[in-house]
This record gives C-alpha cells, structure tokens and sequence, in this order.
C-alpha cells in the first residue's frame, strides 16, 4: 500500500465481505432524493503529495472544506428513479492538508474569497445540474464559461453520484475518463472500485521508447459509500497513485486524493418541476445552464512573473561552459532550460541562438534540440546551414541529440530526411545523418509505427542504399545505419556484407547481426556465422571470425556448432584461441546464453583437454556486475583480442542496464587497431599480411551506434600523429543528452488535475586515445567514460487559485577508466587492465512547496548526501598477476631517472 490511510479501508471492505454478503439482499432502484428538502452535506477534498515512501509524512498539498446543497428538481411521473437535481457547493474554506506552524502555514487568515477572489468564489458557488437516472449521471449541466479548474472541481463532486446500488460490473464516464468499474453491495454499504489503467480520455504526453528509461505506474480508486434505503449517507473516496522511475524506484512520487460527503441534516428546500421535456426544465431554472462532459477539461497553465526565455538564458549560460559540464549543477540546468524552451516561440529562441557565441553554443544546441518542439526544430534548421562545414560541431551535436531522442517526431524524421537531399558540406556530418536516420527508424517501430509514410520512406533509403552501394565509405554509412535500425528486412543485406564484404565491411556487418533479437537469428543465419567462423568459403580478418562465434553462442547452439568451435581452437593463432578460451570460460562463469550447451560439449574429454585448454596468451574476455538491485541491474563486459605481436587488434567494453524485463545497450567503446606490425619489426598474423594502418574508435551510446571516429589512416598518417601528438586523447561523443524525458497529466477524482514529469540530464564526455612507446616496448590503450547524471520526478497540481508540488531528485558526478599496458619486450605480453571508478558524490533532494495566487508561498527542501567510494572493477586473476608485474617494471623504469 502507498498509504497508510488505504489499508483501513481495504480493511473494512474485507471485513465487509466476510461478514454480510451472504446476507446481502438486491437493492431496489437507484439512489434517490425527495422534492421540497435540501439534503445538506460536509464536502471535503484533500490532496496529499509526497515521496514515494509508505507513510505520508508532512505533505504538500491542501484541503478544500464546503458544505454542499442537494435538491431535486424533477422526478418523471413515471420512473421514480429517472431525477433532475441540483447540486450547490458552499461555504468554502482552504486549509494545509498537513499540520503546520502559523509561520509556514500559507492559509493562516485567508478564506474562501481571499484567495480564489470575490469573481472565482460566486462561480464556484453557481449550482450544477445532474440528469440522474437509476445513479448514472446521463447528463451533467454547467454554466459555459466557467474557469475550467473550477468546473473540473465541480466535475469532481458530480461523479461522486455516478454509482450503481447492486453488486455488479460496468463501465462509467466520470471525472477520470470512460473508466471499468466493479460494485459490490454488503448490506447498507457499497464499495466502488475504479480500474483507472482502463480509464480512457484524451490525453497529452510522451515516455520513452524503453522501459529501462522509463517511469512505472501504480494506481489504485476505491469508494465506499453508506446508504440509508435509497439515500447516499456519505461517502470516503480514496485515489493513489505512486509514480517510480523504472531506473532507480526510490526516485518516485506520491499523489493521494481524497473526497469525503457526510450527510448533515435536512432543511426545507425548492418545490418540484413539473414537466416532460428535460430541456423546458433546465430552461425554467436557468437558461444559461449547458450540458458539458462529465469528463475533466485541460486545464492551460499560466506562469506569471516567470523570466523570459533570454532572460533565463542569460541566468544560467556561464553554467555551461565546457570545464563546468562535468558537475552535477549543468545537469539541471540543461533540464530546467529546456523547459523553459518547450515553452517558447521559434522567434526566441532564434534570438538567444543568434546571440550566442563561442564555447556555450554547442550546449545550447543540445538543450533546444533536445526540448523537441516544433519551434525548437523550426529554430534549429534555420539556424544551422549544412551547406557550410564550418559549423561542423554544432551540426553534429544536433544530430545526436536528435538521436537520442526518446520520443522522436515524424517532423524531426521528414526534417533529417530533407537535410539528406539537399546539399551538405561535410562528408562526415552526411555520414552522421544517415546513421541518426537508422536510429530514429528503429524507435519509431519499437512504438509500433513503422509503417508511418515518412518511417517506410526512411526504411527504403537505408535498405536500397545498402543495397546499391559500392565506395566503401558509403557501405560503410549505410551498414551502420541499418545497425541503429536493426530492420528484420536488413538481415539478408548483412548477411551478405558478413561473408562477402571487405573487412571492415564484414566487421560492421557482423557486429549489426550480433545486436538483433534471438527471433531474427534463423538457422541461415547461424550457417553463415559458422562458414565466416570456420572460413568455409574464404579467409576473414579474426575480429570478425570471433564476433561470428559470439552470435553462434548467444543463440541457441547446437552440440555440433558448439563442440566444432571448441575442436577448432588448436588449429588458431595464439592469441585468437586464447581468447576464444577465455570467451568459453566467461560464458560459463556469468552464465551467458548458451552456457547449458557449452557445459554439456565439455563433458566430452576428447574436446576439453589439457592440449586444447592450456594456450599460452595475452587476449581476455570477462564479464562483471557493476549493479544488482531490486529495481536495475548493471552489467560490464570487457574483451581484448591482442595479435600476435603483442598489439591490440580489438578491445571491446560494454555496459547493459536491465531493468523491467527489458535491456539499454548504455555504453559500447571498441578501439580497433590492425597493421601495426611494422613498428617493431613484428609478422602479422596469417591473413591479416595486406591490412591497411589504421586504428580507431567506434561507440555506442545508449543503444545508438555513433559514427566511427578514426586516430590514423596509413602509415604516413601514423607517422605525422606519433611526431604531433599531444598526448590528448580524442574525443568520440560530448554534450548534453535528456536521457529520461517523461510526461503525463492525471486527471483525479476530485477534478483536480496532477501534472507529472520526470526527465534525466546526462552531460557526458566519451574518449579514449592510443600510445606506443618503442623505446619501453609497450603499447597503452586509454578509455575514459566522464559523466554528470541528474534524474528528476516532478508533480505539480495547479488550480490556479492555489499551486502545490514536489520534486525529487538524485545527482551524481562519475568517472570511469577502462587502462590497457601491453608490455611486448617478452611472449606472452604482459597485460595489465584496469576498469577504475573514482569515489563519486551522490546527493539526494526532496522539495515540497505551495504558493497562492496573491504571492504568499511556502517551500521546504530537504537533502542528504554521500560518497561513494572509488573502486577498480574485478577482472579474472591472471590480469591481478600480471598487472602486479607491469607495475613492478614501470617502478624500475622510473628507479633511472
């Protein structure tokens, strides 16, 4: 339970139950009133918010108390239960829903037209009538221009008359939508439970593409009503509902709304109507009356004295300079930038971009991209100029954070679709624009709209351009695009690019295949896995020989295809077959996929021996947890496939974040290296003798592959890095991502409407560098993973004559190393990797506030902060040996100096 207020009442429904339904006898007819008497009643809304915990301690919120009128106006001659009556609030009083001090109690002094104003009271005041036939609620009348929020509050009272008096299933329309509803009758009381996830009604919002990064949803409406005969006595009404971030549920908020009508007493009332003809009898009381819907309205929130937008700007840009983007501070307040950008006009936002200059442009850029406006796009064409690749920077970071998007739009879709037609001046950034076009395509038909026009269109480029293309580095842009789309029609194409295809063609190709779900990997496809593996129809560059065997193993392996790899080990280089071994013994360790099959292969003494387990070598494979908790998990992978040199030819580290049954591919780092050899005089290995220099970096980012980044291409380019370098290394992706970006209006029982919102800011700086030193003989590979995370939930109830929220928040500043030392003086290589996290603070926040329309506010902010304590990520104990030893001989290399 979210309250400790609903087990009381799930408790006297149990007690109910188990006591007098079997003594529970059908209820004639519906509920009624009778003409010349005003049924008056205590009325009282609460609204509770607050963290998402079991006890509700010192909410924000308040309490509306009024007395409210019934009559009845009209009963038909005929059908006693066919009724028109009036319903009149009165007497209205604001109060805090908790106890507070007289200082911090924003109510103290103020009545009912204090603070809704004289105006705003004589509307809420004004009678509503209800067309009430066996207690549903066939009509519902209103004065037309009404404040919508106070019609909703009146919405609110009016369904509590929606009710049925027999034990049965039905579903309504009320306040909350066309909800399902269950009744159940216990003698003199009625219970009502709402199923409010059926509850249909328009509504406005967007979540993310994945569950991992999404918010999860519990609710729950119950009322119970006290019936004397045919009259309503009273009725307790209770609504929870407890919003958690699927990624971390301890960031979550509370909302309980409660409604109580208490019969009081009777007083003389109006005569009866007499007449046929419902609307003559509405006419007679009041012409101006309408029949509206019973259904809450949208509300439009107003903001006064808010700043504009360049004002804003002007507040927070020099947070967001580059050295400050690794604090937690540039996190939140790229969030709350963008949605103050969600709330401008193109023209503004053009304006603070026109004005902008220099080093906090590029953050800028994040921020309006990422606020997915159809201004905030309009602003960013017509900002950016890709005919022009001077602005080169600005137009890549746009295109990732439209990458990143959990929510894309078509318009952003047919905006990315029109750049590719047109002119672009960088061959990198139409690169970039095809391979963001593969991404968007793939969350566009995780929500089930892949076959949107503009989606099919987007589909047949990428496939058909695969298809046709025949310079490499268009292959190559295309095959990375269908690795962000992952379409099922793409299989064949990668098929065919894995066996046939050059080898970073094949390379590519092959790491596509490794991503698509285990429906995708047919029978054909494994069959082509194991000719590349076993070079049945040609020879295949390692790097992908072992990826081939990664899909085998991950997808249902048969004995054959398993005991075939392990017989093939003694037959390969050294290091390929140490680390298929090393592969072999992480897949049984982390229990991986196919790790049944693998132990079953093994217990064949003539394929696991001593001749075929005992290689002598430098290359790894290993698996870790990072995080194991109720709510995520996270797991780490690292693999390094050195040639027989003794220089990388591959590592490969991966971070997976599971959570509700569903998986976030949250980093991917691959540094590639190949025809190296030649610095140190070195053979390549068997196949790998015509291979270009080259080495490289390729990344993916929270399940979006970004465009391959290089460190040199040919020996003369090597040549001129190692003699101008820096020893800086470079950059594969830095900005700003809205990770998490959820949004969602709640329309309660009460009529009051909840505004939730959760949205997580990452600024983050992806790197990583290469280091060769002939005179040391050793080789170091560096991948640095900065970040600042900032995760808010956010639950604001506005009824404009009073303004209640809570916001809660985790923050977080990390770094990440992954180190590689490959000393290459003696075989085997010493090997040194090290996966360090530094100690990191992690802060938590809980704000609760109110504030009244005339200014008066209160707001209490709570936080608690700790450190977590750095750490070095284990790796198998052969890496322990030998790390110890590499940093024996740096220590004596330093003894000469």
């Amino acid at each position: 339970m979210v309250c400790r207020k609903m087990p009381i009442l799930w408790l006297l429904l149990t007690l109910i139950v188990s006591s007098s339904s079997s003594s529970a006898k059908t209820r004639r007819g519906g509920p009624r009133f009778n003409a010349g008497k005003t049924y008056k009643y205590n009325y009282t809304v609460e609204l509770q918010l607050d963290k998402g915990e079991t006890s509700v301690d010192e909410s924000a919120g308040f309490k509306i108390v009024s007395n409210v009128n019934v009559d009845l106006l009209w009963r038909n001659s005929s059908n006693e239960d066919d009724q028109i009556i009036q319903i009149a609030i009165t007497d209205v009083k604001l109060e805090n829903v908790s106890e507070r001090t007289d200082n911090k109690n924003i109510f103290k002094d103020a009545n009912g037209e204090g603070i809704l104003g004289k105006r705003d009271l004589a509307a809420l005041k004004n009678p509503v009538l209800l067309h009430w036939i066996n207690g549903k609620v066939n009509t519902f009348y209103s004065f037309s221009k009404e404040p919508v929020v106070l019609q909703n509050i009146k919405r609110g009272l009016a369904s509590l008359f929606q009710v049925q008096l027999r034990s049965t299933t039905a579903t309504e329309v009320d306040v909350s939508g066309k909800c399902k509803v269950n009744y159940q009758e216990h003698r003199h009381r009625l219970t009502k439970v709402k199923k409010l996830d059926s509850c249909k009604v328009a509504r406005k919002g967007f979540t993310s593409h994945t569950k991992v990064l999404g918010v999860n949803t519990t609710s729950l409406s119950m009322s119970v009503y006290v019936l004397e005969k045919n009259l309503i006595h009273s009725v307790l009404s209770e609504e929870h509902y407890l919003i958690s971030l699927n990624l971390r549920q301890e960031l979550a908020v509370k909302i309980v709304s409660t409604q109580k009508l208490e019969f009081l007493m009777l007083a003389p009332g109006q005569k009866e109507i007499h007449g046929d003809l419902i609307s003559s009898i509405i006419n007679s009381v009041n012409p101006k009356y309408v029949p509206i819907s019973l259904i809450s309205g949208v509300v439009k929130a107003g903001c006064k004295g808010c700043p504009s937008l360049s004002e804003y700007w002007l507040s927070i840009r020099n947070q967001l300079e580059p050295e400050k983007l690794a604090k937690a501070s540039a996190s939140r307040n790229f969030l709350t930038l963008i949605q103050a950008l969600r709330k401008a006009k193109k023209e503004e936002i053009l304006q603070i971009l026109r004005n902008e200059s220099g080093s906090r442009l590029p953050p800028l850029v994040d921020a309006v991209t990422s606020a997915h406006t159809a201004a905030s796009l309009a602003a960013m064409l017509e900002f950016l100029d890709f005919r022009n690749d001077s602005s080169f920077i600005l137009q890549e970071r746009f295109l990732y954070a439209s990458g990143f998007a959990s929510h894309p739009t078509e318009e952003s879709l047919k905006a990315l679709m029109g750049i590719l037609n047109e002119k672009i001046g960088s061959n990198d950034i139409r690169e970039t624009v095809v391979i963001i076009i593969g991404a968007l395509v793939r969350k566009f038909c995780r929500k089930g709209q892949c076959e949107l026009p503009i989606v099919v269109k987007a589909k047949e480029m990428i496939l058909e351009g695969a298809k046709a293309a025949t310079k490499e580095s268009e292959i190559l842009m295309y095959l990375l695009a269908l690795k962000n789309a992952l379409l099922p029609d793409a299989v064949p194409i990668l098929l065919k690019h894995a066996e046939a295809g050059s080898g970073p063609d094949s390379n590519i190709a092959v790491s596509a295949i490794q991503k698509y779900e285990q429906q995708f990997i047919t029978e054909e496809v494994k069959k082509v896995m194991n000719r590349i593996y076993h070079q049945s129809r040609g020879i295949h560059e390692k790097t992908v020989r072992v990826a081939a065997a990664d899909v085998i193993f991950n997808n249902n392996p048969s004995y054959m295809e398993v005991k075939n790899i392990l017989l093939s080990i003694s037959e390969l280089v050294p290091e390929m077959s140490k680390y298929l071994l090393a592969k072999i013994q992480d897949i049984l360790r982390f229990k991986h996929p196919g790790s049944d099959m693998v132990w079953k292969v093994l217990q064949d003494t003539i394929v696991h021996n001593y001749d075929r387990f005992a290689k002598i070598g430098s290359s790894s494979a290993y698996s870790g947890y990072m995080k194991q908790g109720t709510d995520s998990t996270s797991t780490y992978s690292l693999d390094i496939l050195y040639s027989g040199s003794g220089i990388l030819r591959k590592s490969n580290m991966n971070i997976f974040v599971l959570s509700q049954e569903s998986q976030l591919h949250a980093t991917q780092v691959v540094i590639e290296a190949q025809g190296l050899e030649s610095l140190i005089a070195a053979a390549p290995d068997e196949g790998e003798e015509n291979l270009e220099s080259l080495a490289g970096m390729s990344a993916v980012l929270f399940d979006v592959q970004l465009r391959p980044v290089n460190f040199f291409r040919g020996y003369s380019d090597l040549m001129a890095k190692m003699f101008t370098t820096t020893g800086e290394p470079m950059s594969v992706v830095k900005g700003l991502i809205l990770l998490i970006d959820h949004s969602q209006v709640l329309p309660l029982q009460s009529g009051l409407r909840a505004a939730v919102d959760f949205q997580g800011g990452l600024a983050i700086d992806i790197s990583g560098g290469m280091e060769f030193s002939l005179w040391y003989r050793e080789s170091k590979t560096t991948v640095s993973n900065r970040g600042a995370m900032v995760a808010i939930g956010n639950v604001t109830v506005d009824s404009l004559f009073v303004r209640s929220g809570l916001e809660v928040s985790v923050e977080s500043e990390a770094l990440l190393d992954f180190v590689s030392t490959v000393k290459f003086s003696e075989y085997p290589f010493l090997v040194c990797m090290q996966m360090v996290k530094d100690q990191f603070p992690f802060r938590q926040f809980v704000t609760k506030y109110e504030s009244l329309s005339s200014g008066k506010s209160y707001t209490s902010r709570k936080g608690r902060q700790s450190v977590v304590p750095g750490s070095e990520f284990p790796l198998h104990q052969e890496n322990s040996d030998m790390c110890r030893r590499v940093f024996a001989m740096e220590a004596e290399s330093s003894e000469w100096f």
